[in-house]
């Protein structure tokens, strides 16, 4: 019997988030629409630009807002992380338990040093603008895994962003050795431009061969597609990835989603929202898939509750939404299916 639906390795990152201007972002000197990898000196430098703004702190990082989606469907989810013996290691590590997701985080004591964080830039136009400061998510290796705890869940899944990390991506890719061998469901998230344009032999490793085994589940927007597979062509771009997995999420924004499974495709409509903020909204996308599948629901069944729920995020300010509008859409989404 599985402890987990969902086992995943990924970064530790407390995210601030302001709203900006397009004149404040460019002052900055921040990429639009991307996520940038910034030292500590660029992060001071980056905070003088928003002092005095107003801004919001959560616990963030991609895959975790992953998993904090699966609980919060009411799934069983574990996170592999890393983070530092400060105030921001302990605020993570309540945020995830406060959730209900179990970590190694209470397993083992975090060194010393600065927990990772992730200040969010939000223009007019709902976009979102990430500078990165790793801190101790940096340095996760093998020792964040709990093999046990990954032989007896029915997803492993690895953060793309890992593919940035030596130690990382080492420990994402021995975890998955680990999933596999125990025929744990193997899923990955390509995460970003960048990690497509800098990054891309880290994922590779965790997307796999036939010869690593290829993955279960893909999870991507349109524009990392498209950069993936050096194509604007949607046809030529879902066989491409059909090849990559079992099957893939495409998602493309206000056109909904198209669901690949080998030469099948489902394209499953978005829920029309007035969009003020896109941070999140592939992370949720992908933890209300993995809860779905996980609990019996069809690909298009999970798509479609995906669909709605990071709909729901977009429509507001933060990259997380609150239990309370989580068990709303579980709501309508069950009744729709009783319908």
């Amino acid at each position: 019997m599985s402890h987990h639906d969902v086992y995943a390795i990924g970064n530790a990152l407390v995210d601030s988030e302001y709203a900006v201007s397009d004149a404040q972002l460019m002052a900055a000197g921040v990429e639009k629409r991307h996520m940038t990898l910034i030292d500590a000196a660029r992060r001071t430098e980056l905070l003088s630009h928003v002092y005095g703004l107003p801004t919001r702190r959560t616990g963030g990082g991609s895959a975790g807002n992953t998993v904090v989606a699966v609980a919060q469907l009411g799934g069983k989810a574990f996170y592999s992380c890393r983070v530092a013996d400060d105030e921001l290691g302990e605020f993570y590590t309540q945020d995830l338990l406060s959730h209900g997701v179990a970590t190694n985080l209470t397993h083992t004591r975090a060194p010393e040093g600065q927990t990772g964080s992730c200040m969010v830039m939000v223009t007019p136009d709902a976009e979102r603008s990430m500078s990165t400061f790793l801190g101790a998510t940096a340095e996760i290796d093998a020792t964040a895994l709990q093999p046990l705890d990954i032989a007896k869940s029915k997803v492993y899944y690895m953060e793309g962003y890992l593919a940035a990390s030596p130690t990382g991506l080492d420990a994402a890719i021995k975890g998955r050795v680990i999933a596999r061998e125990a025929g744990v469901a193997l899923a990955t998230t390509l995460s970003d431009m960048t990690m497509i344009n800098f990054c891309r032999a880290g994922l590779d490793a965790m997307v796999g061969t036939p010869e690593t085994g290829t993955l279960d589940y893909l999870f991507c927007n349109e524009e990392e597609a498209q950069v993936w597979c050096g194509s604007q062509d949607l046809t030529q771009i879902c066989q491409q990835l059909s090849h990559q997995a079992r099957v893939v999420c495409l998602t493309r924004s206000a056109k909904g989603c198209v669901v690949i499974e080998g030469t099948q495709r489902t394209e499953v409509p978005a829920v029309p929202v007035n969009a003020v903020d896109t941070n999140g909204a592939g992370d949720m996308f992908a933890g209300a898939f993995l809860y779905a599948v996980t609990h019996g629901h069809s690909h298009a069944q999970a798509a479609l509750l995906a669909n709605q729920c990071a709909g729901r995020v977009v429509s507001q300010v933060g990259n997380r939404l609150s239990q309370s509008a989580v068990n709303q859409l579980k709501t309508e989404f069950e009744r729709q299916l009783m319908a």
